[in-house]
């Protein structure tokens, strides 16, 4: 029998207008429109929840969202600030998930289908995905968590800002029968449109559809609505990055002095890490310490060694990198611990089978 699926869909709350707030202080609280100016040509890019209240949206001609918010601020893009916490989010899907399948600069897939952390919890991981990406860039994320991409989609949406969405194998039928079709992803306002005429307003509506009828009327995406209709998406989440490290990092609620406690804090980590070697079948080259001080400066010390398959050679090194630093000098707020130079080897048998939620 086919291991059930856990797969979490991260989408980062009104990114571009958050990044912007998050930067200039000014613009907190306010409604925000990243994008062109009010007398241009231009779209609305991003809006901030405030602008939204409005009936701002993205897409929407700037000239409109002025006429419909005078006040609102309007900001050009900076896509190398979007870019740069983009990349900080995807190193923290990596850290949990063993397939990440980006759709923007702010919203993913990720399978954790076999990760380990948090017994298995596809939940408790997604708040740990949330909880990091909160602690690195000062945003937050929504996420749905379900047993295909579809629902998962579909879930990260329902509890925005801030949200966190589960929708269980036993709830998936009765929560499309449900769904207006407008809501389905994959669905635009042309297609619900032709629907509609057709007798279809919700995912219940859409069930009573055969095969047949459903692929006459909308051709090879028949195939698509038919399926979904039952909560059926067997789409896998696929990645195109090739695994260069696998890492974990943890910022200290109190700034650290003492080198014992914070080897303490690198063992653990080094757990984290080692489990993901282990699930993904890999062995490394190199272990790297991440150190940043109390003043922010940050520093990272590394080791190649022949093998890395387990805790030994990891432990071994952590007080010895540790020592290439200023810990127990100065302060510390967070650590890192990661491996790079990764190969494969043979995957290890007989994993443990773990519950979604």
């Amino acid at each position: 029998m086919a291991k059930q699926r856990k797969i979490i869909h991260v989408d980062m709350d009104a990114f571009f207008a958050s990044v912007e707030q998050r930067d200039e202080p000014k613009y907190q609280g306010k409604p925000l429109i990243v994008g062109g100016q009010p007398n241009s040509r231009g779209v609305v890019a991003a809006c901030s929840y405030e602008a939204r209240k409005f009936g701002i949206h993205s897409a929407m001609a700037c000239s409109r969202a002025y006429r419909l918010c005078p006040q609102a601020i309007f900001v050009p893009p900076r896509f190398e600030a979007y870019r740069e916490v983009s990349n900080q989010i995807r190193e923290i899907f990596w850290q949990y998930a063993s397939q990440v399948e980006p759709l923007s600069l702010d919203e993913a897939y990720l399978d954790v289908t076999y990760t380990a952390d948090y017994n298995g919890s596809a939940t408790h991981i997604a708040q740990a995905i949330k909880r990091d990406i909160l602690a690195t860039t000062h945003l937050n994320a929504s996420a749905g968590v379900s047993y295909n991409k579809f629902l998962a989609k579909i879930a990260s949406d329902m509890d925005k800002p801030n949200g966190l969405y589960v929708i269980k194998p036993e709830q998936g039928l009765a929560f499309v029968a449900d769904l207006l079709v407008g809501k389905f992803h994959g669905i635009g306002p042309a297609t619900e449109a032709k629907m509609k005429k057709l007798g279809i307003h919700t995912g219940g509506d859409l069930r009573q559809k055969s095969l047949v009828e459903l692929v006459e009327r909308f051709g090879k995406a028949g195939h698509y609505y038919y399926n979904i209709a039952r909560a059926i998406d067997e789409r896998p989440v696929q990645s195109a990055r090739v695994i260069k490290s696998l890492g974990k990092e943890t910022t200290f609620s109190e700034d650290i002095l003492s080198v014992e406690l914070l080897a303490i804090k690198l063992h653990g980590l080094a757990g984290h890490v080692l489990t993901k070697l282990e699930e993904q079948g890999l062995q490394a080259k190199t272990i790297t310490v991440k150190v940043k001080y109390a003043n922010f400066q940050q520093v990272t010390r590394a080791q190649s060694v022949e093998a890395v398959l387990d805790s030994i050679a990891v432990e071994q090194w952590i007080p010895q990198l540790l020592k290439r630093t200023e810990a127990g000098v100065k302060a510390i707020r967070l650590v890192g611990l990661s491996l790079s130079g990764l190969e494969k080897i043979s995957i290890g048998k007989g994993k443990q089978q773990l519950d979604l939620v």
